[in-house]
């Protein structure tokens, strides 16, 4: 005769297991409109050029990562209010950023991002997701810094592994930075709070 789990206390290996992640938090910086379509008339032309098969991603999906605050079943509040936190003690002004390269960001053998990248244009950004990540573990967030930052756009997904290609310089004034909640497996980006650049101490 089979003897219940609850009876004994024991439980099937697979009720141990953790569902899978469906929410993803992060802070990011992403390009104004004008921008945006400039970047996707550069994804559409690299693509060409280099005959690349993957397909652009939307617009409204371009930016750039400052910092993951992990995955999560839900949204968790307590990471949110944390955050916010956390963002409330930037005081930076607003600056220009600028990319003049494209090429894969990864090497694993399939579906590689290709990333636009920049050189000197990107400073003041790297500063930005410096002072964020000091902000975030003095609220006790340490454990979701990024130690190491290369900032990037991600234009699409391909298999190809693409050596560095210079583009024709171009930028825009980051004015802001955000949280976003981005729903994993809908492609589908929500913006939880933003935080002007428009000050300094």
């Amino acid at each position: 005769m089979a003897v219940r789990a609850a009876a004994t206390g024991q439980m099937g290996f697979g009720a141990f297991e953790s569902p899978d992640p469906t929410d993803r938090l992060f802070f990011a910086v992403f390009p104004d409109a004008e921008a945006a379509k400039r970047i996707a008339g550069i994804a559409q032309d690299l693509r060409s050029r280099l005959d690349l098969r993957g397909k652009p991603l939307r617009t409204d999906r371009f930016h750039v990562t400052l910092h993951h605050l992990g995955d999560h079943i839900g949204v968790p509040e307590h990471v949110v209010a944390k955050a916010g936190e956390a963002a409330a003690r930037v005081r930076m002004a607003a600056f220009e950023v600028a990319f003049d390269s494209a090429s894969s960001f990864s090497r694993q053998p399939r579906n590689r991002p290709f990333v636009l990248r920049g050189n000197e244009g990107v400073v003041s950004l790297c500063d930005l997701q410096g002072t964020l990540g000091t902000a975030m573990a003095a609220v006790g967030l340490n454990r979701h810094v990024e130690r190491t930052f290369t900032p990037h756009i991600t234009l699409l997904y391909d298999d190809s592994a693409v050596a560095p290609q210079p583009i024709d310089r171009f930028a825009w004034t980051v004015r802001e930075f955000m949280l976003v909640h981005s729903l994993l497996g809908r492609t589908e980006h929500r913006i939880l709070a933003r935080w002007p650049l428009d000050h300094v101490d």
